[in-house]
């Protein structure tokens, strides 16, 4: 059968139509689409179409859009909307504290979910914010949230769809809390703002977007867990954000991504979009299926994503083997699957995230994430499953002796 990829909420394909649609701006259509020729004018005509397709999948325009090198870039760049004695700090997610005497917030300016990605979470970190705890289920505690939020809270950051459980959380419920926060603020003449962003990274080919009814002020996407190109995302900012270039130059984008536009990247990206947002209601319907094959044909597991999960994520935990083995062990008989978001793995970090639900060492240590996607079949759903079974089975055949 070869192989069986199940890890799509780490990396997917670029789908054949992406592909042939991005071929011309590599060769034929090379041109700098700030040149002042006509072949350049027409690159820079098709850029900013691009950018029109892949605001329309979510409800905005055109110029609502940054596009950036990926989702981690448009996260850190959300992130400078937050100010300090009128200025926006600098960010440096890499070290505990900015460097060179730049500032750190001394309040918790930043909400952010304990759940979140990483480029959310150490910048959150960086910048002297305060986590939001989570529910077994991995959804937000909200009444947590209430409690946090001071006069001098400014964003909130909630992922739409995390990208370890698939948990989607209540954004819309948050977005009116937080209306009713600045309703109070505006009565008591608090002037802070408040702002709140989401990273949908793993959401807009699952979930259909819309920012009006999410309520959100900033939105992050990513091409690379649609089909599309790695290396490009974009940052959603409404009109009323003043955000920070985090690279100075030309002045591409608003200014405040300078460099020679990325115009093939960001033809596939809208290629991509547009076909997600054409096959969500069929993609939900064909992943819950497999989903529930998945696990009616897996033994003696705990499923760990049981609530509000998108239907292409299955967390499930065999506690007391050791999940690393089980996904090497899987490699050699062609099943690709992961222990956690492909980051940390890489790093042999154990997951923040099944960590903040309450799982205990032992079960995280057993934890595997399955994610579907284009690359399977029905087929391959009940030989995955076999596959699994035995490696499970044999796994625990050694630690018996």
């Amino acid at each position: 059968m070869g192989m069986i990829y199940l890890d799509h909420a780490a990396a997917t394909p670029v789908n054949e139509r992406v592909f042939e649609a991005m071929k011309p701006y590599f060769s034929d259509d090379f041109f700098n689409p700030s040149a002042a020729y006509l072949p350049a004018k027409k690159v820079a005509q098709d850029y900013e179409a691009a950018k029109a397709k892949i605001a329309h999948t979510i409800g905005a325009k055109s110029a609502d859009l940054i596009i950036t090198a990926g989702a981690t870039e448009a996260n850190n760049l959300a992130f400078t909307a937050l100010t300090l004695d009128g200025s926006c700090p600098r960010i440096f997610p890499h070290v505990a504290k900015a460097p060179w005497g730049a500032p750190k917030l001394g309040h918790p300016s930043m909400l952010y979910l304990e759940t979140e990605h990483d480029s959310v979470r150490r910048v959150a970190e960086s910048l002297g914010g305060q986590p939001i705890r989570v529910l077994p289920s991995g959804l937000i505690d909200l009444d947590d949230l209430r409690n946090k939020i001071s006069d001098e809270t400014q964003m909130i950051s909630v992922a739409l769809a995390n990208n370890e459980l698939g948990t989607i959380q209540p954004l819309s419920e948050i977005a009116q809390l937080i209306r009713e926060v600045k309703l109070d603020r505006m009565k008591r003449r608090v002037k802070t703002q408040l702002l709140l962003h989401s990273d949908a990274s793993q959401a807009l080919n699952l979930l259909d977007i819309n920012v009006a009814r999410l309520g959100v002020d900033l939105l992050t996407l990513n091409a690379a867990k649609i089909y599309g190109p790695k290396g490009i995302g974009a940052l959603y900012v409404t009109h009323d954000v003043k955000l920070k270039p985090l690279a100075v130059g030309g002045g591409q984008e608003n200014g405040l991504r300078s460099g020679t536009e990325n115009v093939p990247l960001a033809i596939g990206f809208s290629k991509a979009a547009e076909i997600a947002h054409g096959h969500i209601n069929g993609n939900r319907k064909k992943y819950a299926t497999w989903r529930k094959i998945l696990l009616a044909e897996l033994d003696g597991y705990e499923l760990i994503n049981k609530k509000r999960s998108l239907d292409s994520f299955v967390v499930i935990c065999y506690e007391g083997l050791d999940a690393e083995r089980l996904i090497f062990a899987l490699e050699e008989k062609g099943v690709y699957v992961a222990t956690g978001a492909a980051c940390a793995a890489s790093k042999g970090i154990r997951s923040h995230v099944l960590k903040a639900i309450g799982l205990s060492e032992s079960q995280i240590a057993g934890s595997l994430r399955i994610s579907l996607g284009e690359t399977n079949s029905e087929e391959q759903i009940y030989q995955a499953a076999k596959i699994i079974n035995q490696v499970v089975r044999a796994e625990k055949e050694r630690i018996n002796g």
